[in-house]
């Protein structure tokens, strides 16, 4: 039993799968976790002809087999609860297909969101409530709550028909975003096969210990991304809670998309924190001690990096979170 050590392929995007499975061998990894739906595209996974035949399905894990890597999860992280039709409906379904997939592929997690509702069944857009110390937006949770919980009853129910784990990302904006919000969703639900897609960047800049978080969740965890973090001087006089971002232009290259005619926004020049390659905010000792309780949690887990550090091109930064990584695993 050991831990697989992988990467997230949404990175690299602009490679056929083939060579994006090149890519991460040549890094020393063997696991890909490909992007199924949700906020950004699919360029390495055919969703639809995959359902639709099984023939396309061994072609398709026949090129996992050729490379000698292993397709470690299917990944749709979105806002399934989202008011928005074009937002909400999509991604839900896109969880739905995602889970009927896993189960046909033999992969036995999926990473995604609880998403955010509204405020009201009125409502036009997602509302996070951060610090609902006003009595008027604990009517607010009550009401999403109201609509999570069945939705996930629901996604649970499907994930264990399949044998599908369903892993949440503790990601800010969503209604279920630190430990407390999904031990609430496990709980309201009944859920047998909702676990947490542990990714330490998220809780780090919120100021929580990965490490304790692993922890207290022991086998409640299904997935990890391993994500770094630095927090930067501007924290000194922003805080982690920070709207000043910009507009990125439609005509803008590069851009990421979010949802239909969305994409994400400009940083500021000088922000409290921002992600960046494993390593890079924490030191490898301590990335020796947090795989140390993964390990603990589930010797089989995979741990799939994901690169976001816009400092570094997309080949180069996973590979030095790659190295990274590695090199913490050696001192397990």
């Amino acid at each position: 039993m050991a831990l697989t050590y992988g990467a997230y392929t949404a990175c690299l995007g602009d490679q056929t799968l083939p060579q994006a499975l090149d890519t991460l061998k040549a890094a020393g990894l063997t696991g890909a976790e490909v992007n199924v739906g949700g906020f950004i595209p699919s360029p390495h996974c055919p969703v639809d002809s995959l359902l639709a035949s099984a023939t396309a399905r061994e072609d398709y894990l026949g090129v996992f087999a050729d490379k000698g890597m292993v397709l470690s999860g299917l990944n749709t992280s979105g806002n399934p609860t989202s008011p928005l039709p074009h937002e909400g409906l999509k991604h839900a379904e896109d969880i739905r297909k995602a889970i009927e997939l896993a189960g046909l592929l033999g992969v036995k997690e999926i990473v995604t969101m609880s998403g955010t509702p509204g405020t009201d069944p009125t409502a036009r857009y997602p509302t996070w409530v951060v610090n609902p110390w006003n009595g008027i937006d604990m009517e607010i949770l009550d009401y999403q709550w109201s609509v999570v919980v069945p939705f996930f009853k629901e996604v649970d129910a499907l994930a264990r028909d399949n044998d599908v784990k369903v892993c949440l990302e503790l990601h800010p904006r969503n209604l279920v975003f630190n430990i407390p919000s999904f031990e609430r969703l496990v709980e309201e639900t009944g859920a047998t096969n909702i676990r947490v897609n542990m990714d330490p960047s998220h809780l780090f800049w919120q100021q929580m210990d990965p490490i304790a978080a692993t922890k207290r969740l022991g086998g409640l965890i299904g997935h990890v991304h391993a994500k770094d973090t630095k927090i930067f001087p501007g924290v000194a006089y922003r805080g982690v809670l920070d709207t000043d971002f910009g507009h990125v232009p439609a005509e803008a290259e590069g851009k990421v998309p979010v949802a239909y005619g969305y994409w994400c926004n400009a940083w500021p020049q000088d922000p409290a924190w921002r992600f960046v390659a494993l390593g890079l905010g924490h030191a490898i000792a301590y990335w020796t001690e947090f795989l140390a309780a993964i390990q603990q949690a589930d010797p089989d887990m995979n741990v799939n990096i994901e690169h976001e550090d816009a400092e570094y091109g997309n080949v180069e930064g996973l590979t030095i979170s790659a190295t990274n990584l590695l090199a913490a695993a050696a001192g397990l």
